[in-house]
């Protein structure tokens, strides 16, 4: 359509959002419409057809351009590199019905305040609203800006402020009646899909279409056998499909259907409290929060009080999260950015559960709705699965026009169609998804379930693996090794826990007993397992104040930690925990307020270690922090920091702001926690290394430890060096800047242990020999991208160790992985991993929670022995592909070169004859080739991933020439036989002596049967075919490197022994019904030897080039070299481009952001991923 639009016709929907979508506007025009009507009933419904295939082609059938606001029709194109069409018909809403219940009229007060987007959108004097709906999401038109926007939830440019004001007293019972109607109900609509309209979309499928005509062409030519056989094939085909299909879209239904019917209490601003069904609430409705153990029916705003929520269904962890109400300011800033804190820590989310709430001094915990509906965090989720991200993998592109490579027209019609089926196999979507579905069944077996079958080839072709720290190469559980406190001296010595003393009463005490988020929940403690292990290490208790509790300025439900009865020397009767700035992964650090019972009131902070000392007075830090920390960090544990300070008592909790509470503090030690690597990691990721695949961490633990974790597991082995990015965001006139310092390893002996021990190297030769790994943390991953773009593609080419990552950044980096042409798995525990589960090419969660549900693949087996695994599977399937591809082009070549030669004779097959080909030798084989399993090794190159490659384009081309040979040889020789025209009584044995009888003695003369002609050249012709079919089965099933060798698949070489002992029995027998009923000719037995002579020739020769050459990877290479090819990947072009500039890695240097030329060097590649497998 080119790139030309009217004024207004043209729009970015979602702009900059994952779903962004460019929209047209178009109007209907009655005459074009009424010609594409005719057009579809005089196609007899092939029009429609082909415009349900291509949605834009119908839009520019039926529909004129015009202007977005003038449109009755909009086309939608997604702006990824797939750019797929779909349109969708502009909707009214009448909100004229409202006019009767309150009198709503133009000028209504209720719809003039165009601060809203609901308002703006509302057409005056008529009261209409312009809407369309696209994949589940209502977009209203907004008169003001002209531009459909997303409704549904509150606007994000509303301050704290104003959201107190509009909302804190709740909406009126008219405003909530119009964004009622205007917004749609809050429910996630997902119906379970018939199995009718499953079938229908199935059924459409051009590859069934194709099938369709197959069969209709079929039974005209009366050949209604294996007509019935492709029936029932694809039937059990589509079957299989509709039943996954089916199942996933139960499951779904289920997922949802307990959102939609909630009670909730909503405050009405003159009518007060209201009882009523959560599908009625709206964007702005005010929330009442009571009880215990509720599930969120929306988003909403936490403005007043407190709340214990365990969002497991979003994060995969299910670990309570204290949520704080939204401070109220004065500014105008936008109540998301109003703080540097991370704003979710004041969002309940939809379909996670309010464990607890905590009344304020207004008595009750209320929150304003934010989304409702799709919108919400459960919505998003659901449209991830239903709408998921399209694959760009090559493979079934390729097979379309492989398949159409093989069409060719005759010059009779009938024929010509004929010679068309014949060409493109209608068994092969059953076959090939045979091969799915066997994959699927192994992968279950080792307990990984795959929601998406079609990424199981995409597996296949991975080269890149990321993987989360935290829970998937460590274990969940943190061991509380030991405690460093700090005094005006320095560190102490390390207080072990292991033996059994209990720690000293003093401050660092007092934070451990209570600077964490634990809840009591039915006399159980919960929370964090880091925070637990904390609690417990002290042997404190923990309760709830009861209603005779009375303490200046502590509530009555306040949680109050004691010391145990065994406790000795604690001067205090308990600490009771006054207010919670909850921690943040943004933040890296929580706070409390506490109140001792009977003593001070105290503030304690409890985070990141480098965080936490920044807001501590800097003569209470030891001048040994950074090395002490160095030594646990580097031996892989995880180290927390402690400070505290002291409060003035006059001051009400709710009074203080938090920055005045973290300043000034005093440092109080560190907590030293033991985070082990599962056993299986060092093992897997050795196999992974070895395959050479690219294995890479991304954590939001310490860099230290994660630097000290990737070398104990393998991910960096001994020898190779790991390189520090550490940047600095640009300040006033200072530029950003960027430094690369070379760690060593050293041998530290400490507390016991030999470990490693990781020092700064001032003075390293910058050698080419020694091999490099990047490590950087979130932080400078962010600066990079933003100030070093020029930079970053070539830091990921060695970027190995990425830490301190938010959710938002692991999605960010599997990103920018694929832009350098990266096939990227992403293994993760589902907790802050969902995005980059969803980002990858392959997502392999280790969670069971509902958030895993957006990922592909997830393993019940909570390590990462499910990573090669799922590789090896991958690869066999793909592979397994494109022997079904091959096999299938074979047979339906194998098939067309013998009809050709046949119709030179004006003669053809029989039906019976295609129907032992079609039915007895491919199907069987299509059914059986795929069973074979994945290999056990994995090899250190990746099959082809395109069927237009070299060796499978010979493969398939030589073994065509190869038939077409035999059959011309056979065709020819046959005509010249001396007995070709004489009579048969001489070649013949006795038994032929009756079959003379049935059959002329004499050729040229023909007899007719069924349709056909019986002849000696149909008859050599289809023994050489059949058994042709048979040899091609044998030489195209792989095995080895990728799939178990040919003969571990036991049933397929049953398969094939007993079609060949079938066809030399009919080829050596002289049974005369059952050539009579094959339509077969009595040939001499010298002849049938010549047959089985001219196959064995065949078998040897193809057999031959398919190992000597097609298979000979050594020999590809050296092609490959010769010809001077070079893969064109990005990853590819980058480590040629980098491998030999002496300038790279600028060890020891600084660039800053401004400086002229700043990242355009070139970049060294590193050895341990430089694969030797290229692209065939």
């Amino acid at each position: 359509m080119g790139n030309h639009f009217e004024k207004g016709q043209h729009a970015l929907l979602n702009e900059g959002e994952e779903n962004e979508m460019e929209i047209f506007g178009y109007q209907t025009h009655r005459c074009r419409k009424t010609l594409c009507l005719a057009g579809s009933i005089f196609s007899f419904g092939i029009l429609p057809l082909v415009f349900y295939w291509r949605p834009a082609w119908r839009v520019w059938a039926n529909c004129i351009p015009c202007s977005l606001q003038e449109a009755d029709v909009v086309l939608l194109r997604t702006t990824d590199e797939f750019q797929t069409y779909s349109w969708k018909k502009v909707m009214w809403i009448h909100l004229s019905a409202l006019n009767s219940a309150f009198g709503l009229t133009p000028d209504h007060p209720l719809i003039t305040d165009e601060d809203y987007v609901i308002n703006r959108a509302i057409r005056k004097p008529d009261l209409k609203v312009r809407c369309i709906k696209v994949q589940k999401i209502r977009y209203v038109w907004n008169h003001l800006e002209e531009q459909f926007q997303k409704i549904g939830s509150l606007e994000d440019q509303l301050s704290s402020a104003k959201i107190y004001l509009k909302f804190g007293s709740g909406l009126t019972r008219e405003e909530q009646e119009i964004r009622r109607l205007i917004c749609g109900p809050n429910t996630i609509d997902v119906e379970i899909t018939p199995i009718w309209k499953l079938l229908i979309k199935e059924v459409l499928n051009p590859f069934y279409i194709f099938q369709l005509f197959s069969v209709c062409l079929w039974f005209s030519e009366d050949y209604k056998e294996y007509a019935f056989a492709i029936i029932l094939m694809s039937f059990i085909s589509i079957a299989l499909t509709v039943y996954d299909l089916r199942e996933q879209s139960v499951k779904l239904h289920h997922l949802v259907e307990s959102h939609n019917n909630i009670t909730v209490s909503v405050c009405e601003r003159k009518a007060g409290v209201q009882e009523l069904e959560s599908r009625f609430l709206v964007p702005g409705d005010l929330l009442i929060l009571t009880g215990n153990k509720v599930q969120m029916p929306c988003d909403a705003i936490l403005i007043d009080g407190s709340c214990v929520v365990d969002e497991g269904m979003l994060t995969g962890e299910s670990i309570p999260v204290t949520k704080t109400p939204l401070p109220k300011m004065n500014s105008s800033v936008p109540w998301k950015t109003q703080s540097e804190a991370d704003y979710k820590r004041h969002v309940l989310f939809c379909g996670t559960e309010v464990i607890q709430t905590k009344g304020s001094c207004s008595g009750t915990a209320r929150a304003v709705v934010l989304q409702t509906g799709i919108n919400t965090a459960k919505g998003d989720l659901v449209r991830s699965i239903l709408y998921p991200k399209p694959m760009n993998f090559k493979l079934y592109r390729d097979a379309i026009r492989f398949l159409l490579c093989l069409e060719s027209p005759e010059e009779v019609v009938k024929k010509a169609l004929d010679v068309i089926t014949i060409a493109v196999p209608p068994a092969l979507p059953a076959a090939l998804t045979t091969g799915i579905i066997y994959a699927q069944r192994r992968l279950k077996k080792r307990g990984i379930f795959c929601i998406s079958p079609q990424r199981i080839n995409v597996c296949g072709q991975l080269n890149l693996v990321c993987f989360d720290k935290t829970g998937t190469l460590t274990r969940d559980g943190l061991d509380l090794w030991g405690v460093v406190p700090c005094d005006k001296n320095g560190f102490q010595e390390v207080h072990s826990f292991a033996s059994g003393k209990a720690l000293p009463w003093g401050p660092l005490c007092a934070a451990m007993a209570s600077c964490h988020s634990l809840i009591l929940l039915d006399e159980t403690i919960q929370g964090d397992p880091l925070d637990l292990k904390m609690f417990e290490a002290t042997t404190w208790e923990m309760a709830i104040s009861g209603d005779d509790f009375h303490i200046k300025g502590v509530p009555a439900d306040a949680m109050i930690v004691k010391p145990c009865k065994t406790a000795s020397q604690v001067p205090v009767e308990g600490i009771a925990i006054l207010h919670q700035f909850p921690f943040s992964s943004a933040l890296q650090r929580m706070t409390v307020i506490v109140q001792e019972m009977g003593g001070n009131r105290l503030a304690f902070m409890k985070g990141a270690p480098e965080k936490v000392v920044s807001f501590c007075q800097p003569e209470t830090v030891p001048t040994s922090f950074v090395s002490e920390l160095q030594i646990y960090t580097t031996q892989g544990f995880r180290v927390i920091a402690l400070a505290y300070k002291k409060l003035e008592m006059d001051h009400h909790t709710t009074a203080w702001m938090r920055d005045e509470i973290e300043s000034d503090l005093i440092f109080l030690g560190l907590l030293i926690l033991e985070n082990r690597l599962k056993e299986e990691t060092k093992l897997v990721l050795e196999e992974l290394t070895s395959a050479q695949m690219r294995t890479v961490m991304i954590t939001g633990d310490n860099l230290q430890t994660a630097i000290t974790v990737a070398r104990k597991s393998g991910m960096v082995s001994e020898g190779q060096k790991i390189i520090l990015i550490e940047t600095d965001e640009p300040t006033g006139s200072s530029p950003a800047s960027i430094s690369w310092k070379l760690v060593e390893e050293k041998k530290h002996i400490s507390y016991g242990n030999q470990d490693n021990y990781i020092n700064i190297r001032e003075e390293v030769s910058n050698s080419k020999e020694e091999s490099y790994h990047f490590a950087l943390s979130g932080k400078s991953f962010q600066i990079i991208s933003q100030h070093f773009s020029s930079l970053l593609p070539k830091i990921l080419m060695n970027g190995t160790i990425f830490a301190r990552m938010s959710p938002g950044q692991k999605s960010s980096l599997v990103e920018e992985f694929q832009k350098l042409d990266y096939f990227v798995g992403m293994c993760g525990d589902g907790a802050n991993d969902c995005g980059a589960l969803k980002m990858a090419h392959v997502g392999i969660s280790l969670s069971e929670h509902e958030a895993s549900v957006a990922s592909p693949f997830t393993s019940k087996t909570p390590n990462i022995e499910c990573v090669p695994h799922l590789i090896k599977e991958g690869r066999a399937a793909l592979v397994t592909s494109f022997c079904m591809f091959k096999y299938m082009a074979l047979y339906s070549m194998i098939q067309y070169i013998g009809v050709l030669l046949l119709y030179w004779e004006t003669n053809s097959l029989s039906n019976y004859q295609f129907l032992f080909q079609d039915l007895a030798i491919t199907t069987l084989i299509g059914v059986t080739m795929n069973l074979n399993g994945a290999y056990p090794k994995l090899v250190p190159f990746r099959p082809a991933r395109r069927l237009i490659s070299p060796p499978l384009l010979l493969s398939v081309i030589f073994n065509i020439l190869l038939s077409l040979a035999m059959h011309t040889v056979g065709f020819i020789l046959v005509q010249r036989q001396p007995w070709y025209s004489m009579e048969m009584h001489s070649d013949c044995t006795v038994q032929n002596e009756s079959i003379s009888t049935l059959i002329p003695l004499t050729v040229p003369e023909k007899v007719e049967n069924n349709g056909t002609f019986t002849s000696f050249e149909n008859t050599t012709i289809w023994f050489l075919g059949t058994m042709n079919c048979i040899i091609v089965a044998f030489i195209f099933s792989k095995g080895r490197p990728f799939r178990q060798p040919t003969y571990r698949n036991y049933i397929f070489v049953l398969v094939l022994v007993i079609q060949l002992a079938v066809c030399l029995f009919i080829l050596f027998a002289d049974i005369p019904d059952l050539y009579s009923r094959l339509d077969l000719l009595c040939t001499p037995v010298l002849w049938r030897v010549y047959i089985v002579i001219m196959l064995s020739c065949n078998f040897t020769v193809a057999l031959v080039v398919e190992e000597a050459i097609v298979e000979n990877r050594a020999l590809w290479m050296i092609i490959k070299r010769c010809f001077g090819y070079r893969s064109k990947s990005q990853y590819r072009i980058w480590q040629r481009t980098l491998a030999n500039d002496p300038s790279w890695p600028p060890l020891h240097q600084t660039s800053y952001s401004d400086l002229p030329g700043c990242g355009r060097g070139v970049s060294y590649s590193n050895p341990v991923f430089e694969s030797n497998e290229e692209q065939l």
